[in-house]
């Protein structure tokens, strides 16, 4: 963003009242209150994206997943809460960005227990050779000079994550999902299973 749109936003600094009133406009399709509405909370946006700083994604890809949250803010918010558009908007860009980073690889893997991994396949395979036997954790950790449970985390981390709508397996164009499979074990014992993945 320009430094012409940061002072056209120092211009729409809106008061509570202008606020309101630019919402409910704004929710019964007002473009234009809308607009204004958005351009003068980016801040929120950035001051929320700051937070996401160093961690592998583009800024701009997160400022856009704000601002989708600013916009559903806006259509969300009650004019009778008794709260700022800012206390209720920020959650709403949180949740935006959070759910995206979530969703696009729900579990995050540090490099240095991804290099772990790596010499831990290396170090099996080498051991595999020389014991004619597949190695014990035990033995990979001596080996590398590491905690097993280090080991251990570092093995599992290299695991993919199984979806509940992930397809196991195909039968003449039917594909069958992972929660064909459980809805099989009868209605209970479903409610248990994804309860303890939920838990878990």
């Amino acid at each position: 963003m320009g430094i012409t749109a940061k002072k056209e936003e120092k211009k729409h600094l809106l008061s509570h009242e202008e606020t309101l009133e630019l919402i409910q406009k704004a929710q019964k399709g007002d473009e234009d209150a809308k607009e204004l509405l958005i351009s003068s909370n980016l801040g929120l946006v950035r001051s929320v994206v700051g937070k996401f700083a160093n961690i592998g994604y583009e800024r701009d890809d997160l400022f856009q997943l704000g601002s989708i949250g600013l916009i559903k803010a806006i259509y969300k918010f009650d004019l009778s809460y008794n709260v700022k558009f800012s206390t209720y908007a920020v959650p709403m860009i949180l949740g935006e960005i959070k759910r995206y980073l979530r969703d696009d690889g729900m579990v995050k893997v540090s490099r240095s227990l991804k290099q772990l991994a790596i010499k831990i396949k290396v170090q099996g395979e080498e051991l595999s050779k020389k014991l004619g036997r597949d190695p014990t954790i035990e033995e990979i950790a001596e080996e590398l000079n590491v905690e097993k449970e280090d080991v251990v985390m570092a093995i599992e981390s290299n695991f993919s994550v199984e979806y509940l709508q992930g397809v196991i397996h195909e039968e003449e164009g039917s594909p069958i999902c992972l929660i064909d499979k459980i809805a099989m074990k009868g209605e209970d014992e479903q409610d248990k299973v994804v309860d303890n993945i939920l838990l878990k």
